[in-house]
């Protein structure tokens, strides 16, 4: 774990985001939830034991067993479902499958988590370096502008000159301001996220991406993807429940059996009993019938809604797939007009003190290379986004 003065990397920002985030906790507390009705299940297949103690008053003389005055009562109590159309055992197989459709909700829950925490991360390191460019950008407005003056004081350079590059310094020192406002506003974000305030440097460690697989490949993984294969699971369950409703239709078998400990009257003598009770349902209202036609129609509707979580997911992964190959090449032509804005930048400024161009040239180029390194800072960081982003559609994490 980081300690307040080490600079924080994606991957510990997303471990303390972890712990802080309430829907993670939530499908935690699911997870529990769905084990407490699975044991539930299982009780329903397994035998019932209890010991029961009754003392019964009544009106009578004593004169026989009869007319006894008090009848107490002490047994202990079996009872074990022999049959019930296996529902029992559908119902613990539904029970399975749903504690699986939570572990895997809680798993894109993290993964969607990563997506957040990175978009955070990657926001405010975007608007520290154009925050970092601009403030080069300035010193190299200030520059210019204390050039101009004392070309002004020499008779070299119009007054107008050095008015339009004090006019191009004051905007971008108003850029600043609002880039400032912006860094410090995705801090906020980045500091809800993780539960770190302040939040301190953030280390970007390995700045290259990984060589991309093709689109193909992405695609394969759809259907391991998390939310796939929750949407299976809860299909799964669904058709369970369609074999829970099914089982109204059957006939019910029980055992029930008592051992006395102590008896009054004429079933004194008697230590045991044990009673059988065959149940066959032959008319309900429609009431099974109902409860099967629901259970049926939900089974279709799970069924509906993994298929189209398959194909969402599919689609998700080809377009942040196309997005980063783009994102990807844009950057590279970014870096290299950069490159050529910074050269076009120096050979104009020595242009300029060999008289060769007007002061124009160089302000328009200035402009140039700061629009330039502003957009290769804003491409980097989609790119990175765009990079976790397709992660986590493919089902991975850090």
């Amino acid at each position: 774990m980081p300690q307040p003065s080490d600079a924080l990397t994606l991957a510990d920002c997303y471990r303390l985001a972890l712990k802080r985030s309430e829907t993670i906790a939530i499908q935690q507390e699911l997870i529990r939830e769905t084990e407490g009705r699975f044991l539930q299940s299982i009780s329903t297949a397994l035998p019932r034991v209890s010991f029961v103690l009754t003392e019964k008053r009544q009106d009578g003389s004593g004169g026989s067993a009869f007319t006894l005055s008090s009848l107490p009562e002490r047994k202990f109590t079996f009872s074990q479902p022999l049959f019930a159309g296996f529902k029992e055992f559908a119902a613990m197989a539904g029970s399975r499958a749903e504690r699986r459709e939570r572990v895997f909700q809680k798993a894109r829950a993290e993964q969607l988590l990563l997506v957040d925490v990175a978009d955070a991360f990657y926001l405010v390191l975007e608007e520290q370096e154009d925050l970092s460019a601009l403030e080069t950008t300035r010193m190299a407005w200030l520059q210019r502008v204390d050039e101009l003056k004392q070309r002004e004081q020499l008779g070299r350079s119009r007054r107008s000159e050095v008015v339009s590059a004090e006019a191009q310094l004051r905007r971008t020192e108003a850029e600043i301001e609002r880039i400032r406002g912006e860094t410090a506003t995705a801090g906020q974000l980045l500091e809800f996220l993780t539960g770190r305030s302040p939040l301190g440097p953030l280390d970007e460690m390995d700045a290259t991406l990984p060589e991309l697989e093709s689109q193909e490949h992405y695609v394969a993984q759809a259907g391991a993807r998390a939310d796939v294969r929750a949407a299976e699971e809860a299909w799964r369950v669904a058709r369970r429940e369609v074999n829970v409703a099914q089982a109204k239709f059957f006939p019910t078998v029980d055992l029930d059996a008592n051992y006395y400990t102590k008896r009054a009257g004429v079933a004194a003598d008697v230590d045991w009993d044990a009673t059988v009770t065959v149940d066959v349902p032959l008319f309900q209202g429609g009431q099974a019938t109902g409860a099967l036609r629901e259970a049926t129609s939900k089974a279709r509707q799970a069924k509906l809604t993994f298929e189209r979580t398959q194909r969402e997911a599919v689609l998700d992964i080809q377009d942040l797939s196309t997005r980063l190959q783009a994102a990807v090449a844009r950057s590279a032509a970014l870096k290299r007009a950069l490159d050529a804005a910074e050269e076009n930048y120096r050979l104009q400024v020595e242009d300029d003190r060999l008289h060769l161009v007007n002061n124009l040239d160089v302000l328009l180029s200035l402009q140039l290379l700061q629009d330039a390194q502003r957009e290769f800072v804003h491409a980097r960081a989609e790119t990175k986004r765009f990079f976790w982003q397709l992660r986590a559609a493919t089902g991975q994490a850090l």
